[in-house]
Order: structure tokens, then C-alpha cells, then sequence
């Protein structure tokens, strides 16, 4: 099955990109969950305009996204949270969250979909938090929950 990928999927490719999946893949996975489109000939106007949105948002260069990662990782992240008793918080930390938190704390805007938290940050404590600024430039940032 060809298909016009319309968000980045990790391991598969990036906004605009055409791919090859299996059938089952695309029609149980990837094409209920929005992540991608079928591929006509007519979509190639489609891939253009994603790509265009991509472009715009992308960090430029690889000198221009070690700087920022630089940045990030001497940053001090602190997101306030109401949590009970024992630590544990009412809800969960998203990535929408730990944005918010980067840009207040002095750092560059991210996009919160390049945040990658791998597990659900449910107390309050220290955690490690992973923000992809390009393909081959990552950086982890400690992120401090406190409890309010």
C-alpha cells in the first residue's frame, strides 16, 4: 500500500514522505489514527503543501540545532503540579506541558511533537525528557515536577 505520510512517524519517515507499507499496517494503524493519507496522483499537490509546513517549522541546520540543543540541555526546567500526599500527581505531564514549561524557563520554542516522553510522568521528582531538534541532533532535558 503507497501512502503520503502527514505527520512524522518514527522508524518510517517524516511529513510529506510517499512509503510503502503492508496493507494491514496502513488500513489498521496508520490511516485511523490520521498519521497518513492515501497516495493518488493528485496528491502530489498534497505532499507540496506538507512539505512547505515542514520546512517552515524544521530547524534549518545541523550547526543551527547543536546550538539549541546546547541551549536546552544547560536549561532549568521546573512545571508546577498539583499532586496528593504520597508524590503522585492528579493527571499526568504531556508533551503540550513540558513546551510550555521550556518556553517560560527562557528556553527556544519547541514543537511539541518532537517531545518524546517515554514514560507517563505521573510524580512529582526528576525526570528525563527527549526533544528531537533534527534528524541526527536529540537533546535530553531534566525536567522537575514539584508538587503545588
Amino acid at each position: 500500500m503507497k501512502l503520503i505520510l502527514t505527520h512524522e512517524v518514527d522508524g518510517l519517515g517524516a511529513p510529506g514522505d510517499v512509503v510503502e507499507v503492508k496493507d494491514g499496517y496502513g488500513r489498521n494503524y496508520l490511516l485511523p489514527r490520521g498519521v497518513a493519507i492515501r497516495w493518488t496522483r493528485g496528491g502530489q499537490k498534497q505532499i507540496d503543501s506538507i512539505r512547505r509546513a515542514r520546512q517552515a517549522r524544521d530547524i534549518r541546520t545541523l550547526e543551527e540545532a547543536e546550538q539549541i540543543a546546547e541551549r536546552l540541555r544547560s536549561l532549568r526546567v521546573e512545571l508546577g503540579r498539583r499532586a496528593g500526599d504520597g508524590g503522585r500527581l492528579f493527571g499526568s505531564v504531556n508533551a503540550a506541558d513540558v513546551a510550555e514549561a521550556v518556553t517560560a524557563a527562557g528556553g527556544p520554542q519547541v514543537d511539541k511533537r518532537r517531545i518524546e516522553i517515554r514514560n507517563p510522568i505521573k510524580s512529582v521528582g526528576e525526570h528525563k525528557v527527549r526533544i528531537r531538534l533534527h534528524p541526527e541532533v536529540s537533546a535530553t532535558i531534566a525536567l522537575e515536577v514539584v508538587g503545588d
